[in-house]
């Protein structure tokens, strides 16, 4: 294990390959990982994400197919009775907000794009409801342009891993941009939030059953015992990530 000396005195090169080595062993450790919202185009995935904020994508998913069903398109949205609308995604939470992004970004697809969500950067984040986020989210999910996706869960274990001390979402993505290939870019998201949502936890992270142990600047913030840190480890994957570890 290396030790807190050795990472402070860590060069722009050693960094660079370090980070790139630990995506290699997440790859490994989640060669599954994908986005977890549900959708069947770029619309959709829009809609989705916008109705993940402050939301778990499990709760977005058990609301979307009424929510698809009775309003399929862009122009659905656009012409949507806002409180019939509200009753539909109020489990997502901030139904309100969310129901004048949905209404919004509906009118403004029919209007400016002729219902078809435009795959660019530029043209998403003036889009209601769209930030850089969820634009990223979906150029890397629906049209395949690799984004970095920095939510919660991704700048947190970035920055424990030392690959950035950047608190701010775009200068975060920027960074962390600059140390990892562009093709890897969206798998990379998908690998770290996975990571961060079954291994490394907010509270307690689950250092002493992690792939990325030897590597990580932050190990021991959790518990290190092999047996106390398997008990940490959540979702379908667990068995398969002790088993790279040795447990």
């Amino acid at each position: 294990m290396r030790t807190a000396r050795s990472f402070a005195a860590e060069t722009r090169l050693g960094l660079v390959r370090r980070a790139r080595r630990m995506n290699r062993a997440l790859a490994t450790a989640f060669p599954a990982a994908h986005c977890e919202l549900d959708f069947r185009n770029a619309f959709e995935l829009a809609v989705a994400t916008i109705l993940s904020a402050q939301c778990t994508d499990v709760r977005v998913n058990q609301t979307t197919p009424a929510l698809f069903a009775r309003y399929p398109d862009a122009k659905a949205f656009a012409e949507a009775d806002r409180a019939e609308l509200e009753e539909y995604i109020r489990p997502t939470g901030f139904f309100r907000n969310k129901a004048n992004s949905l209404i919004g970004l509906g009118q403004a697809v029919t209007d400016d794009y002729d219902g078809e969500l435009p795959a660019t950067m530029d043209a998403l984040v003036k889009l209601p409801g769209i930030g850089r986020k969820t634009a990223n989210v979906i150029l890397g999910n629906a049209f395949g342009v690799p984004g970095i996706t920095v939510d919660t869960h991704f700048g947190r274990l970035v920055r424990r891993w030392g690959w950035t001390t950047e608190e701010d979402p775009v200068k975060v993505e920027h960074a962390v941009g600059a140390l990892i290939e562009r093709k890897e870019w969206t798998d990379l998201s998908h690998r770290v939030i996975f990571h961060g949502r079954r291994v490394c936890h907010a509270r307690k992270p689950a250092c002493g059953a992690c792939i990325l142990a030897a590597d990580c600047p932050s190990y021991g913030l959790g518990p290190t015992d092999p047996a106390a840190a398997a008990a940490l480890i959540k979702g379908p994957e667990a068995e398969h990530l002790l088993e790279l570890v040795g447990r």
